[in-house]
């Protein structure tokens, strides 16, 4: 029972014992009251009767007259005149009003427990004693009175008592507020939310307990505040290049060699090499602070161009004046495009008091697809840089290591083949597993995919179409369709799935709200279906908490996938009660032979253990890593090592 309802029980018992008490009293000193009324009052008709009788004492008419004026007159029990000669009873009226004993319930009589009193007197012939008068009152008068006390009493109690329940339970839930924040705050932490309450009760007692209570909070957050900066730094100091604050050429080469790999996600693109000319020279002719100037901003633009490129694209600086793109998802032609943009926008760059005013920089593309060899890749792209440095038309060259495929570069075809599959809902549903890193055999939940059955029957991975689908502007759409067919799937079992939403969803307020529709019709699937959002994906905050608290309300939770490049903005993610992240694979790779990258996951580890947030590590391969983020605390894994993507069975 809560600390409100006890409170206010206690008011009403407090009343009921005050009022029984006074009640008692009050009934003690009223019945000593109405035992002397009831005495007085026989006495007195006695005394009146007998005088009244004392000429009439001869004559029985006139006494049975008298004595039946008084009785019909009054509340009596018993009236009746004594012959003192011979004892015998000359006149007797006893009876009960019947009109006033139907107000007063007989148990109420019980508890009064209020007798008749009675009175006498003598009543004489002359000088001599001739009868005597004995008159009995009934206590019906001083019952019916009290009755009345009772209820009136009765009546005030429960004025009383609303009044004070309504004022106390006002007052007490004011008072209380304090307490009702401070469960508010205690389950903010379950969801990894940090909340202080910032006007402290006046009450001494809850004020110091809510004090308390946020001296708690706010160590938890400067801790876990302490722990991600911790991790944050680690990164950057394994992973990004201190003068231009891009990706350096470890972490390229890691998200590059996690995109060519075997992955139902991975997607083809182009890879473009940068080199700024003579970088030697132009330290020894500018200095080296103009120099860095100068790497500062090419960096700045590279920035600038390749935003917008779509998901997963990537700026990095591999060594001195070397610069490196990951562009997923585009074609050769796009990527032309963004070459003759950035030859155009590194003609600004030309270094100032150079001897020439040839372009600072020269630009080689290569195609990549999932499965290609990262050294192979290099080499192409580098031989691509100097076929671009020994051309004097223009600033960049591309080259392509074998076949592209078809299907890739004839856009109507692709448009064709995805509005149909789209319409006709020919996606196929695959799953993966997600299992318990202590226990192999315990599933946690099963990854959807999605696959694309073509003309021809093969199933074609997501990583070949998505990128066209973005581009046509369809993948909301997509997420819709696998939407409804995973809800439709999970009633015919009861294992737990997650389902990855693109960040087009989000940023179409119909299709979201078509989302939350179908959400709505599946309540009962909501403890067995986590929604995933990708990192590079994420909407600003406000819409992220929004999106959040929607589907908390209707059941569901969130999660993250492809964590780790922004680890920065996990402070802003603790409040919002994720179910769960997922690690990108890139860091997980070979994590047991590189120990500054099994550094940089403890320090991360331990920032999530401290606000209870469970990692789940993508693209485990081997049984060394799995030993160590076994060995780290990691709530689950998910790879080819546990189970490849097959359809459900």
């Amino acid at each position: 029972m809560s600390l409100f309802k006890q409170l206010l029980i206690a008011i009403c018992l407090f009343l009921v014992v005050a009022f029984s008490g006074s009640f008692m009293v009050g009934l003690e000193s009223s019945r000593e009251q109405y035992v002397n009324q009831l005495r007085s009052h026989a006495q007195d008709a006695a005394t009146a009767l007998g005088l009244s009788l004392t000429p009439h004492i001869d004559d029985p008419a006139m006494i049975e007259l008298m004595v039946s004026s008084i009785f019909d007159s009054g509340y009596f029990e018993r009236i009746r005149v004594i012959d003192l000669d011979s004892g015998k009873v000359l006149v007797e009226r006893t009876g009960v009003p019947d009109a006033l004993g139907a107000q007063v319930p007989q148990w109420f009589v019980d508890l009064i427990d209020l007798h008749s009193e009675g009175g006498d007197a003598i009543v004489s012939r002359g000088w001599q004693q001739a009868a005597r008068v004995e008159v009995q009152s009934h206590p019906l008068f001083a019952l019916a009175r009290l009755w009345q006390s009772a209820l009136g009493s009765l009546g005030w109690l429960l004025v009383c008592g609303l009044v004070s329940a309504g004022l106390g339970a006002f007052l007490l839930r004011r008072q209380l507020r304090p307490l009702d924040y401070m469960v508010e705050q205690s389950h903010a932490i379950a969801r990894r939310e940090f909340l202080s309450l910032p006007e402290l009760p006046r009450t001494p007692e809850l004020r110091r307990v809510v004090q308390a209570m946020n001296q708690m909070v706010e160590k938890l957050k400067a801790l876990f505040q302490e722990q991600a900066e911790r991790s944050e730094r680690l990164r950057d100091e394994a992973y990004k290049d201190n003068l231009t604050g891009l990706a350096n050429r470890r972490y390229f080469e890691a998200q590059l060699q996690a995109r060519l790999s075997a992955d139902d996600q991975s997607s083809s693109g182009q890879l473009m090499l940068l080199r700024v000319h003579d970088l030697a020279g132009l330290n020894q002719r500018l200095g080296g602070q103009r120099t860095d100037q100068l790497l500062l901003a090419v960096a700045e633009l590279l920035r600038q161009f390749s935003a917008g490129r779509g998901a997963g694209q990537l700026v990095a600086r591999s060594r001195g004046g070397d610069f490196a793109l990951m562009l997923p998802g585009l074609v050769a032609e796009e990527a032309e495009q963004l070459a003759v943009q950035l030859e155009a926008g590194l003609a600004n760059l030309v270094a100032t008091g150079a001897a020439d005013s040839l372009p600072v920089a020269h630009m080689g593309l290569a195609h990549f697809s999932p499965g290609d060899d990262m050294a192979d890749l290099l080499r192409l792209a580098d031989e691509a840089l100097a076929k671009a440095e020994s051309q004097g038309d223009r600033a960049w060259a591309t080259l392509a290591g074998g076949a592209v495929p078809n299907v890739g570069e004839e856009r109507h075809a692709w448009h064709q083949l995805l509005d149909q599959a789209l319409r006709q809902r020919q996606f196929q549903l695959y799953f993966q597993p997600v299992v318990d890193s202590h226990q192999r055999d315990q599933v946690l939940h099963y990854k959807v995919l999605s696959r694309l059955r073509d003309e021809r029957g093969e199933n074609i991975p997501a990583g070949r179409f998505l990128p066209w689908l973005q581009r046509f502007g369809w993948a909301a759409r997509l997420d819709l369709l696998m939407l409804e067919l995973v809800l439709e799937q999970m009633g015919g079992h009861g294992q737990s799935l997650a389902l990855n939403l693109s960040g087009a969803l989000l940023r179409e307020p119909q299709a979201l709200e078509k989302a939350f529709e179908l959400l709505r019709r599946y309540p009962q699937l909501g403890p067995r279906l986590v929604l995933e959002l990708e990192e590079d994906q994420l909407p600003e905050q406000a819409m992220l908490e929004q999106l959040t608290r929607r589907l908390r309300e209707l059941g569901f939770a969130l999660s993250l996938q492809h964590f780790g490049g922004r680890f920065s903005m996990i402070g802003n993610l603790a409040r919002l009660g994720l179910a769960y992240l997922k690690v990108d694979g890139s860091y997980i790779r070979a994590i047991d032979q590189e120990g500054d990258k099994r550094l940089f996951i403890e320090a991360m580890q331990r920032a999530a253990h401290s606000i209870d947030l469970p990692l789940i590590a993508e693209r485990v391969e081997t049984e060394g890593e799995w030993q160590v983020l076994r060995d780290m605390g990691f709530r689950g894994v998910q790879g080819q090592l546990f189970g490849a993507p097959a359809p459900w069975r």
